[in-house]
């Protein structure tokens, strides 16, 4: 595969390059279409000579896979398109739509093959299959195991969610050639027609195939969360920096390939310099544009780190929270101390799947914390953990 990414595509490991990454969808366009024509001309050939209703519509399966390809080129010419006043963060998602547009062509091809193949059981035909239909449909099979090699390959080099589907429509294709090939061999050598049967089976795998590339697909448009290991190369960025002592509340937002937004709150020493800690924020985000590729704003949150009474309260209450949920963590920590109780304010970051309600959570926390002090009273603003890196 490589010898063909670099006789066509310039540049190609540059692929954070806009201009790279259309030349390598181009590329697995050209490659998807060419090779799904002529799949197409030798399966109906196949078919017809030797009368199989499924081959025939293993056929049409990869004519409507030039479809697929050519929904993958438009989505991203799209996708590239500037942003505009109605679309501030680009187009980029179009390109997961159109993966969602090729897993729903899949399962319209799938829902066709089941209606014929249950025809053809009240209506069965004779079916000659010859050592011409044999040789054209294993190279079918072949052309569509290497193809489901190169859209992956190509998909993953540049994260497209287009190719990755169109990828899993090859494999399936494959798959669904290789049922037809052995229920018509069957049926030679044991005179048992179950071709019908066979397209029903391969018709199933398709329409399961095209539904679980749609959910895929769909996913990051619904807000699916970040990629842990995105969350923690971003976390580590921030941390190597001395001044920042921890980091919370981050969100990450994608707006297609090469297009993501993030956000986050830093924690800094109480008495830093100002004009320091804004220089540091600037290195710290243009670091993350320029290594991760993403927009990152920080917030600075200033926290005490100099009085060991509020930091071995601090450090107290943290361990009573662990005990409630591993998963929780504190931050924005503050004391504030009366005549009759002390105020206990801070802000607890709870897990996506956590089931308890925020007010239940709330009373747990202040019933605990009461045992290290009756006088502490607990002010808690629950925070949802959206990176879900925890």
């Amino acid at each position: 595969m490589n010898w063909i990414v670099k006789l066509f595509i310039k540049n190609y490991k540059d692929t954070s390059s806009p201009k790279v990454r259309g030349a390598y969808i181009k590329l697995g366009t050209a490659v998807g279409i060419i090779c799904n024509l002529l799949l197409f001309a030798i399966k109906l050939a196949a078919g017809i000579i030797s009368g199989s209703v499924s081959i025939i519509a293993d056929a049409f399966n990869n004519l409507s896979d030039t479809g697929s390809s050519l929904i993958t080129i438009i989505g991203y010419k799209i996708s590239i398109k500037p942003a505009d006043r109605e679309h501030p963060y680009g187009h980029g998602r179009i390109e997961y739509m159109s993966g969602f547009i090729v897993a729903v062509l899949i399962t319209l091809v799938g829902a066709e093959l089941l209606k014929s193949s249950v025809k053809k059981i009240f209506k069965p035909e004779d079916i000659i299959l010859g050592p011409l239909s044999i040789a054209m449909l294993v190279i079918s099979i072949l052309v569509k195991l290497w193809m489901a090699y190169f859209n992956r390959k190509l998909g993953k080099t540049i994260s497209s969610g287009g190719l990755i589907a169109t990828s899993r429509d090859s494999l399936n294709d494959s798959i669904s050639t290789l049922g037809v090939l052995l229920a018509l061999l069957i049926t030679r050598f044991t005179g048992v027609n179950i071709d019908p049967y066979a397209g029903i089976v391969i018709a199933g795998f398709i329409l399961f195939s095209g539904i679980d590339t749609a959910k895929k697909t769909m996913q990051p448009l619904l807000g699916e969360p970040a990629d842990p290991e995105l969350v923690k190369k971003i976390i580590d960025t921030v941390l190597s920096y001395e001044d920042f002592a921890g980091v919370h509340d981050i969100v990450v937002h994608n707006y297609g390939p090469g297009r993501i937004f993030a956000s986050l709150h830093v924690e800094v020493p109480n008495n830093i310099d100002l004009v320091h800690c804004h220089e540091q924020i600037d290195l710290c985000e243009r670091q993350v544009s320029q290594e991760l590729g993403i927009e990152l704003v920080i917030h600075m949150d200033p926290t005490v780190t100099d009085d060991q009474k509020v930091n071995k309260t601090r450090e107290l209450i943290t361990e009573k929270i662990k005990q409630i949920d591993e998963r929780l963590t504190i931050h924005d920590f503050r004391m504030v101390e009366g005549e009759t109780l002390t105020n206990l304010i801070f802000d607890v970051v709870v897990p996506v799947s956590l089931k308890t309600k925020n007010s239940e959570l709330i009373e747990k926390i202040d019933q605990s914390v009461k045992e290290i002090d009756p006088k502490y009273h607990c002010v808690v603003t629950v925070d949802t953990d959206f990176s879900n890196h925890n």
